[in-house]
């Protein structure tokens, strides 16, 4: 189809009756078209704008055509999120102007491309692409940031390039973002622009929800109600499902004798069969029924939907900082992407939304979904951050600070960072490839070898069952050997291991060398450093990652017994990761791939299940060891350290403690309860809190919890003592009293008040009761019988001679006739003595 004649000066696009906007548009009219000259307005006045409009309104269609006729020469890029609608978008622009795209309108995605002279419908990943390299954006007049509700990573990064360069280096170039349901005040407000709102044309949508909540399974629940809605209505159906793998299940379900015609629609389904997917059912005599992932609630146009089917749920990526791993999870629907489901059924006719929960569920749902930048993996953003120089960009949304920490780390990993942070030459090779970084380095590395595994690991896995990597290297080189379902998979992947084959370096990198370029676990090793697993011990097989996460397999996985693996893929649970897709690694590669990154730890540590230190000497790699063997010649100060670790595990009841030293702890305890904090604090979370002063001197050369026994407890405490504090202590809270008799009678200092046990006869003649501490306060005196037990306590001594003794006396001279029992203790003489035997 050839192109018309150019009429319009700055656009070159064919005449057309001017419609109610006032411009001179090609095609028929759309709702979008009376707020067309307002936007206008604002873009010259302003060059920035927010357009909102409905679900059908036209603005994908129509706003860059009317750019079209009113910008200054230059080419206007609009950024879809998805290849298919910007396939589809560049498409529709085209053929309002009676040509296909390659012309005036053309389209750029990664992997196809048929530019465009004035309108360019790219993918949001290139855009940060032209930015880096052309920071001016030469010939660039006007982007267009559509469905920007959608908060892809890509898109936020590119509105934040787009919007440095206009406040830095391009003044001149117009900025607008467009979405049908969007919060348009924070969008609006960093872009320093104007909101349009266009209340389009719908028709009415009746939205039923089911009468109870689904309770089944879910592939079950949704072609039961796909059934109901077909029995209920007629006209085009469209249903929402969150994955390939539930479109595929779901449409196993249906049956086919229904007068439908089921067709999948998800990313990675070829373009023919997208195109098919766009065009009206040629069958007038049967229905078109459209199963798709979130690709169709924005930008596409699917002809004849007059009813949809919402199953209420959404696929996002999830990325835990913590563990460096991604996964896709699957989500309720945000009332945002419901309304935008809802509005697919309303866009030729009246139609009928069908939602797969109850009306009592609408109000827990979120208001929108959670932007990607939230919760996404950022290495790709801090490699671009890097190369473009900045720390901060005027971001929707700033990064989450853990998660791009995480990321500039992993990137100095892969040398495309330096010790500084700053960019180097293998991060700006790194940056120029449209792969992960992680990808890239393997791609580096590996060179043309390696496009097979990096075109695998940035797709869809091909193959279902066990993890084994080369078992889907074996089916790329072999597809007839694959089942039927998995060949076009497989076709995909050859693709694009073909367009890799064209990005890679001519030779490989000096990282890898001769057969080390074949392996796919020495190239997986390369990408994922952080994801080298050593097998634990034990049968289950579980792997400690070199990034100090664990990963576990199936049992009777073909790799399960392997002792090193690098890991490519994981289901991202961040406690135990389940394995996907993994490969064997030799530990001869890993030393020759991580030479420099290698560390011999000389371990020495204490081991709770033996109770006993424990040295080893080990080759670490990351948070793994490769090589484990004895430490012979520990010193005995690591000894010490080791096994004073051990005494903070088991408590400090695992110490000699003898009475004396426990006597020492409660003298110093009763005078700091008296207010003397001159003395240090020995109670058991103090001592733990000082262990290494007062203990760990002490168990140098230890090794196991009986060598503790030849501690002095006493000695050590007492050393923590100058002699000033040893003064202070011995006058204010002596270790002992002295009886009469000369016997050194050991004071009690745990009570409230200091306490003393002695025979009674010891204490003849005492006329004044002993006092202690800084206070002088009475000591309790236990009186003892000769046998050894307490026949009274007292803390007035004079007063138990004078009202208590006599009692005393009467009972106890009998039981003990061989002691003495004076009518008179003040006056007698104090004994340790019983009189002897008459012969």
């Amino acid at each position: 189809m050839a192109e018309g004649p150019p009429r319009n000066a700055a656009s070159g696009a064919p005449p057309s009756a001017a419609g109610p906007s006032g411009l001179d548009l090609p095609g028929p009219g759309l709702p979008i078209d009376p707020v067309l000259p307002e936007l206008c307005a604002h873009l010259r006045e302003k060059g920035a704008a927010v357009l909102q409009a409905p679900p059908g309104a036209g603005k994908t269609t129509r706003v860059p055509l009317a750019l079209d006729q009113t910008l200054p020469p230059g080419r206007i890029l609009m950024l879809e999120p998805r290849r298919v609608a910007a396939r589809a978008a560049a498409e529709r622009l085209a053929e309002a102007y009676g040509a296909r795209p390659g012309g005036h309108v053309g389209y750029r995605m990664r992997g196809e491309a048929k530019p465009g002279r004035r309108i360019e419908v790219i993918t949001e990943g290139l855009l940060t692409r032209m930015i880096q390299t052309d920071p001016e954006l030469s010939g660039t007049i006007c982007i267009i940031f559509d469905e920007i509700h959608e908060r892809a990573l890509q898109g936020d990064l590119g509105l934040a390039l787009a919007l440095e360069i206009r406040a830095a280096l391009r003044p001149d170039l117009v900025l607008v973002a467009m979405s049908a349901t969007l919060d348009a005040g924070p969008v609006a407000a960093v872009m320093e622009a104007p909101i349009v709102t266009a209340h389009g044309r719908s028709f009415p949508v009746d939205t039923r929800h089911l009468a109870r909540p689904a309770r089944g399974r879910f592939e079950d629940e949704a072609a039961s109600l796909i059934g109901e809605a077909l029995a209920q209505t007629e006209g085009g159906m469209l249903v929402f499902l969150p994955g390939e793998g539930e479109i595929r299940r779901v449409m196993a379900r249906l049956d086919p004798a229904d007068g439908i015609a089921p067709e999948p629609l998800f990313g990675a389904l070829p373009i023919a069969q997208q195109r098919a997917v766009l065009r009206p059912e040629p069958d007038p005599g049967r229905r078109k029924l459209v199963l798709a992932t979130a690709i169709a609630e924005t930008s596409l146009t699917i002809p004849d939907i007059r009813v949809v089917v919402d199953a209420g749920r959404a696929r996002r990526a999830r990325f835990d900082p913590g563990s460096g791993m991604s996964r896709l999870v699957t989500e309720r629907v945000t009332r945002a992407e419901a309304d935008q489901r809802r509005g697919r059924a309303g866009r030729v006719a009246a139609g009928i939304a069908f939602r797969m929960w109850t009306k009592g569920e609408d109000g827990a749902l979120a208001a929108f979904p959670p932007p990607e930048i939230a919760s996404a993996d950022l290495t790709g953003l801090a490699l671009e951050l890097a190369l473009w120089g900045a720390d901060t960009l005027p971001f929707l949304t700033p990064p989450p600070p853990a998660a791009l920490a995480e990321a500039r780390a992993l990137l100095a990993r892969l040398g495309a960072l330096d010790a500084g942070g700053r960019i180097t030459a293998h991060g700006r090779a790194l940056a120029e490839l449209p792969l992960h970084p992680r990808l890239g380095h393997l791609l580096i590395a590996g060179g043309a070898e390696a496009a097979p595994l990096a075109a695998l690991l940035d797709g869809r896995d091909p193959l279902r069952g066990d993890v084994e990597i080369s078992k889907r290297l074996t089916a790329w080189r072999d597809p007839s050997q694959a089942p039927q379902d998995q060949r076009a998979a497989l076709a995909r992947l050859a693709e694009e291991t073909k367009r890799l084959r064209r990005l890679a370096p001519r030779a490989a990198s000096a990282a890898l060398e001769g057969q080390a370029r074949a392996e796919p676990g020495a190239l997986v090793a390369l990408a994922y450093p952080d994801r080298i697993g050593l097998r634990r011990p034990g049968a289950a097989p579980r792997w400690l990652l070199s990034g100090g996460k664990e990963a576990v397999m199936a049992p009777d996985d073909p790799l399960a017994g392997q002792r090193l693996i690098a890991v490519a893929q994981t289901d991202g649970d961040p406690r135990a990761a389940q394995i996907r897709l993994a490969a064997p690694v030799a530990q001869s590669t890993l030393s020759a791939l991580y030479a420099d990154a290698l560390e011999e730890l000389h371990v020495c540590s204490w081991s709770r299940r033996a109770r006993a230190v424990t040295a080893r000497i080990r080759l670490m790699l990351g948070a793994i060891a490769l090589e484990d063997r004895a430490w012979r010649d520990v010193p005995d100060t690591a000894l010490g350290a080791a096994m004073a670790d051990g005494v903070r595990d088991l408590g400090l009841g695992v110490l000699p403690w003898t009475a004396a030293a426990t006597r020492l702890r409660a003298r110093m305890a009763y005078l700091r309860g008296q207010g003397d904090t001159s003395l240090p604090d020995m109670s058991d979370a103090a001592l733990r809190d000082r262990l290494d002063d007062w203990l760990t001197p002490h168990l140098a050369g230890m090794r196991r919890v009986e060598d503790l026994a030849r501690l002095n407890m006493a000695d050590l405490l007492a050393q923590t003592l100058d002699w000033s504090q040893r003064q202070a202590l011995d006058r204010a809270a002596p270790e002992a009293l002295t009886a009469p008799t000369g016997t050194r009678l050991p004071v009690d200092w745990s009570q409230a008040v200091p306490m003393v046990s002695v025979r009674l006869q010891e204490l003849f003649g005492l006329t004044e009761h002993p006092r202690l501490g800084p206070r002088r306060e009475p000591v309790r005196i236990a009186l003892l019988s000769p046998a050894g037990r307490p026949v009274q306590v007292t803390s007035d001594l004079p007063g138990f001679w004078a009202r208590s003794y006599q009692d005393v006396r009467k009972e106890m001279r009998g039981r003990y006739p061989r002691h003495a029992w004076p009518e008179d203790p003040t006056q007698a003489e104090p004994t340790r003595r019983a009189k002897p035997k008459r012969g």
